[in-house]
């Protein structure tokens, strides 16, 4: 017999483990500079290396799991989980850090790829919809308990090596729910067959929105992982910062329930890219408390972005089946790891160009932060535009919809 509860519990904490493994990452990058004197664009790749096992473990869990099922795909989480924190520890440099931090990257990729699915499979309709926001609501949850941790730790001078020990307690947790249980089994007829998933992928609804998932992922991602280095000269605390927009995220997904219901998918995602190019915007010219305002906005805006996305394909492409949500989810951390080195590289060119100014210091780091968010309203600002078209192009089809059944 399948525990629903068990099975939803254990699915939310190993996205607890994925959000402690973020923020926690975050609040130590200029520790790991520091220790290891790595340039913002080698940080930048080793954060990448999050970025980059994340999807391969998706697309490949994807492919596998109506062969291989959940069970042995989150096994897989634990294993590469468990190695990911120790080689961290006791990496030693650089290198380390890039496999360690890839192999996280794959147990994260793992999680999204084996819980999305099954959590679709155990619910239907409007209550897939509200179970799946409200599973996505514990990455940002367990980024504010994390980055809280991250800055409780990290004022008190704890070494970066006991914060990274932290991400094991929920590892060995869900480990501990997952163990024994019986998983449930696809719910759409033919979702099984990898050919009936191909075809409802080259539909151009379904490319469309892979398009737009990339920019998607890196709007949210790309801010808040660099936070810490751009906020910290602001007069904000980057890690109080990313608190406020991950609770706010995390309170958002729980209520998205009705929110969706009232707007459709398609509402929510424009909603969403406006307040998201408002708050980057903010973020690149404001500082002192106006920062917290900016991160309001920035919260409201990327909330409800990830669910809806993976919701908008298991509910109008059902037959894309578990590969059609984890290539979506791939592509979005994919992209996320392809900018992370040009963010880098942007912070690093920007710092130069306004020590060339004359500019110094916290005054230097600010300006060069603020350049970079600048150039990051791009991305949601085209999202507002493929959203409108989305909105207009699915209320045109259930019209016509409409008109055939009659």
């Amino acid at each position: 017999m399948i525990n629903k509860t068990r099975l939803f519990n254990g699915s939310c904490f190993a996205l607890i483990t994925t959000a402690f493994s973020f923020s926690i990452r975050a609040g130590i990058l200029a520790q790991l500079g520091t220790e290891f004197n790595l340039t913002a664009e080698q940080l930048g790749f080793i954060n990448s290396m999050w970025f980059l096992g994340f999807p391969l473990a998706m697309i490949i869990g994807g492919l596998v799991y109506h062969t291989v099922g959940p069970k042995k795909i989150m096994m897989i989480a634990f294993v590469s989980h468990a190695l990911g924190i120790l080689l961290t520890i006791y990496s030693g440099g650089y290198i380390g850090l890039l496999v360690s931090t890839f192999l996280i990257g794959l147990g994260n990729g793992c999680t999204e790829a084996a819980c999305n699915p099954m959590i679709a499979d155990t619910y239907s309709g409007a209550e897939m919809s509200k179970m799946l926001n409200r599973f996505h609501m514990w990455f940002p949850g367990g980024i504010v308990v994390g980055s809280l941790i991250s800055k409780f730790m990290t004022d008190a001078n704890t070494g970066w090596q006991a914060q990274i020990w932290l991400i094991m307690v929920p590892t060995l947790i869900y480990a501990y729910l997952f163990w024994g249980q019986t998983f449930p089994k696809p719910k759409t007829e033919g979702v099984t067959s990898l050919g009936e998933n191909l075809k409802a992928m080259v539909t151009p609804l379904y490319i469309f929105m892979f398009c737009c998932m990339a920019i998607t992922a890196i709007t949210e991602f790309g801010p808040q992982q660099w936070t810490g280095l751009i906020m910290s000269k602001s007069g904000a605390s980057p890690m109080l910062i990313l608190a406020l927009v991950t609770g706010l995220m995390a309170v958002i997904r729980y209520f998205a329930g009705p929110i969706v219901a009232k707007f459709d998918q398609t509402g929510v995602l424009l909603g969403s890219a406006v307040f998201a190019t408002i708050g980057i915007y903010l973020f690149s010219t404001q500082t002192g408390s106006m920062a917290y305002v900016a991160a309001i906005f920035f919260a409201l805006g990327v909330a409800l972005f990830w669910p809806n996305m993976i919701g908008f394909i298991a509910e109008k492409v059902p037959l894309s089946g578990a590969l059609g949500m984890s290539i979506l989810g791939g592509v979005g951390m994919f992209s996320t790891s392809i900018f992370q080195p040009f963010i880098g590289q942007w912070i690093d060119s920007a710092r130069a160009e306004k020590t060339a100014m004359g500019l110094t210091g916290d005054e230097m780091e600010l300006a060069a932060g603020q350049a970079t968010l600048s150039t990051m309203v791009l991305f949601p600002a085209i999202l507002i535009v493929a959203f409108t078209i989305l909105f207009f192009w699915m209320r045109n089809s259930k019209a016509t919809t409409t008109t055939a059944a009659h």
